[in-house]
């Protein structure tokens, strides 16, 4: 390697790292908390976690506008028969929805129950790398979370394709229903890169000033 594609090298690397910089102090200050207003359908992709994550996120997008709202990308991992199965009554429920153009995206899970951190890191690896593609060819206008680790995944590779220009994704996170004094290890990840910081109760808006306090959903 010569000296002039060092010097190309370093200074990519360098203009990646102000690029992050300058994305995380934005989000972090709350510069970015209110979306620009928008005309055309919202392309919304919906982590769908298990259990008491599944219910919350349903309760959250019962009242929205399907027309709004579309088309609808749900990623669910692909062990997790009961939330698929609630996901798809809860569409077919909607019957008098305008647009019910829904489909489900399967990803391997990132951090199982009990799961030791130095062993989730490898699993949430493997779940990047099969969630890229699908995320690639839909860059969705928004990401709605809400605090299981699958979200985490699908957080970084809209991080970071946001970083590189490639698509402008909104990742809004809602913190969950049962922690009401301190943050989930995904919602003190998250403090960095969601656009929006959803919390349920009140005690958690004195934490974090640029979290929005929601009232609980259940």
């Amino acid at each position: 390697m010569d000296q002039l594609q060092f010097e190309v090298i370093l200074l990519l690397l360098l203009a990646v790292v102000a690029r992050l910089a300058y994305m995380i102090h934005k989000i972090t200050t709350g510069s970015n908390l209110y979306a620009p207003k928008r005309s055309a359908p919202c392309k919304t992709a919906i982590c769908i976690g298990s259990g008491g994550h599944t219910t919350e996120m349903l309760k959250l997008i019962e009242n929205i506008s399907f027309q709004h709202y579309n088309p609808r990308y749900y990623f669910i991992s692909s062990s997790d028969k009961t939330s698929l199965r609630k996901v798809t009554d809860f569409e077919s429920d909607k019957s008098f929805a305008i647009n019910k153009d829904y489909f489900i995206c399967y990803i391997p899970r990132s951090r199982a129950v009990n799961q030791s951190y130095i062993s989730s890191v490898f699993t949430t690896l493997i779940s990047v790398f099969y969630s890229f593609p699908h995320f690639l060819k839909i860059r969705p206008d928004m990401l709605l979370c809400n605090g299981p680790g699958t979200c985490i995944p699908l957080c970084i590779i809209s991080f970071v394709l946001k970083c590189c220009f490639i698509c402008n994704t909104r990742i809004i996170f809602i913190e969950s229903f049962c922690r009401t004094k301190s943050f989930s290890l995904t919602g003190k990840i998250l403090i960095y890169i969601a656009d929006n910081f959803l919390v349920q109760w009140p005690y958690l808006k004195i934490k974090l000033k640029r979290s929005e306090y929601i009232g609980q959903l259940l």
